[in-house]
């Protein structure tokens, strides 16, 4: 855990005030999760028994996205009666399907590396110690994004909004996560690293997958992007009545991948609660998943 949690903390004390650094440093970023998600589709047809593998994959995925969402949207209502936000809604088209898209994407990549694996001769050996190096270089360069995500810990500490609705949305994924391992006979540490992705598709998986193989990595990669999909078509029907639940549901991805979306259909009003909400639950991802994949099963 210590390994694996060190390049992410000493990002974490890099600051980059050059913009164009900064761009150069996301792209990487971006570059660099299609990679190891492309290993990861590769390490999936190294499987034995592989259709059987991926069934499994299916069960796991769809009773944790289930179990979650249901302890999310049995929570996060209260926030909107105790802690109402005052927004002015928006009647905007966005281009949903066109984002949609680019999670999709994601899929794809997984998707062709499993087929060039199964289709190539070479034994695939190296795949999981290439990820490995990857995943350094990758939460290296995570720690530095949220270190110059913008936000003061002052300004994180004085959003109450921000910080109820990370934690409930914690909590509850949690509750979700024992529920469903509990359906599945599955160690309570691991139900609760499988709970930990909060929407943070991409880190989840690469997580899981080096600590539990390719099966758990796949599953809490589509978790999680399932998460993101759902969040995409919900946000602007419901933001209007439920901010709190809109902008909880979707987790880590509120302060970037979603926050078009809560910015152009609830006002810039949900913005800060938003950024602060996805802000935390972004760092709480590698910290939380790193702790319990340490514990023993």
């Amino acid at each position: 855990m210590l390994l694996i949690f060190a390049p992410l903390v000493v990002g974490y004390f890099i600051s980059i005030t050059n913009k164009e650094w900064l761009n150069t440093l996301n792209k990487a970023t971006t570059n660099l999760v299609y990679i190891i998600l492309f290993l990861m589709g590769l390490n999936l047809s190294s499987l034995d028994n592989l259709s059987g593998n991926m069934q499994t994959i299916g069960q796991y995925t769809l009773v944790f996205f289930i179990f979650m969402a249901l302890c999310n949207f049995a929570t996060l209502p209260i926030l909107d009666r105790l802690y109402p936000i005052d927004i002015e809604s928006k009647k905007t088209k966005l281009p949903l399907s066109h984002m949609a898209l680019d999670s999709i994407k994601l899929i794809l990549v997984v998707g062709g590396g499993l087929v060039i694996g199964r289709l190539q001769p070479y034994p695939l050996t190296w795949v999981e110690s290439t990820s490995e190096a990857i995943l350094f270089l990758l939460l290296f360069f995570i720690g530095i994004q949220l270190r110059n995500s913008g936000l003061t810990l002052k300004q994180i500490v004085l959003n109450k909004h921000g910080m109820i609705i990370s934690l409930v949305v914690m909590g509850s994924c949690w509750l979700g996560g024992l529920a469903a391992g509990f359906t599945l006979d599955l160690p309570v540490a691991q139900s609760l690293a499988m709970s930990s992705g909060f929407g943070w598709y991409s880190l989840s998986g690469i997580l899981m997958g080096d600590a539990y193989g390719p099966v758990f990595g796949g599953s809490s990669f589509l978790i999680e992007l399932l998460r993101e999909l759902l969040s995409l078509m919900l946000i602007p029907m419901f933001i209007s009545r439920s901010p709190c639940t809109s902008i909880g549901y979707a987790g880590a991805t509120a302060m970037d991948f979603t926050l078009p979306v809560i910015q152009t259909t609830g006002g810039v009003k949900c913005v800060p609660v938003a950024i602060v909400s996805g802000f935390i639950l972004s760092l709480l991802v590698p910290l939380l998943m790193l702790f319990f994949v340490s514990l023993p099963l």
